[in-house]
This record gives C-alpha cells, sequence and structure tokens, in this order.
C-alpha cells in the first residue's frame, strides 16, 4: 500500500520519480529534527527535500529554508547558525489545523469566552 501511494501521491513524502532521481543524483546533506532529509546534486547546482510524512514548506526550519534557497553555501549540519536568546523555536505553520490560534471569543475555542461588549441586534 506503501508502495501505491508513493507512486500515486506527491503529499506523502517523495513520488518514485523523485526518489529515483534522488537516488542516481542527489548527495545527503543532512537531515533536521523533524526527520526530514536534504539532498544537494554531486555538482551543488541543485538542492531539495524529502519531507518526513506530509509535504508542507513551513516545516523546513529557518536554518535549511537558508541553505534551500542559496542564501549561505554550508548546511546547517557544518555551521550552525547563531540563534539570539530571544528567538522563538521554529514551529510549522497550524492555519487550518485544530491546532491553530484562535482569539478569545472565538467560537473555534472549546470553551469560548463570553463578551459584555457589545449586544446582539435581534429584530423587533
Amino acid at each position: 500500500m506503501n508502495f501505491l501511494l508513493r507512486l500515486l501521491t506527491w503529499w506523502n513524502s517523495q513520488t518514485l520519480g523523485t526518489q529515483l532521481f534522488t537516488w542516481r543524483n542527489g548527495q545527503k546533506v543532512g537531515e533536521d529534527a523533524q526527520g526530514n532529509a536534504f539532498y544537494q546534486t554531486r555538482d551543488g547546482k541543485r538542492r531539495w527535500v524529502i519531507y518526513n510524512g506530509e509535504c508542507e514548506a513551513s516545516r523546513v526550519s529557518a536554518d535549511w529554508h537558508g541553505w534551500l534557497h542559496f542564501t549561505w553555501d554550508e548546511p546547517p549540519t557544518k555551521v550552525a547558525l547563531t540563534h539570539k536568546e530571544w528567538e522563538k523555536p521554529h514551529q510549522e505553520n497550524l492555519t487550518g489545523s485544530a491546532l491553530a490560534y484562535a482569539p478569545a471569543g472565538s467560537i473555534r475555542r472549546a470553551t469560548p469566552v463570553e463578551r459584555r461588549d457589545y449586544e446582539a441586534w435581534s429584530p423587533e
């Protein structure tokens, strides 16, 4: 079943074509904390990521994003980036999921806060 999913879908890790291209031309550079694997061609002109699970671009941390887009030459496995103490850890985009931010009073919260700053209009 896993083979069939990889053959027919692109959102479950990698397709069969991507796996063949990676096997023939790819050179593994490293992995991030989420298990995503990063590759480049032997001449270093192309870089790509094989996601561990669902393909969601926001799952790539800023360190690896900079390497993927040729902002810096060395991957984070060779030269670690310096982080400030005020920086928060990387978090994927949760929009549209159950863990998305919902402000106080939102109907998406499990226990919505009762609001008293307005009165609902009702027709006579």
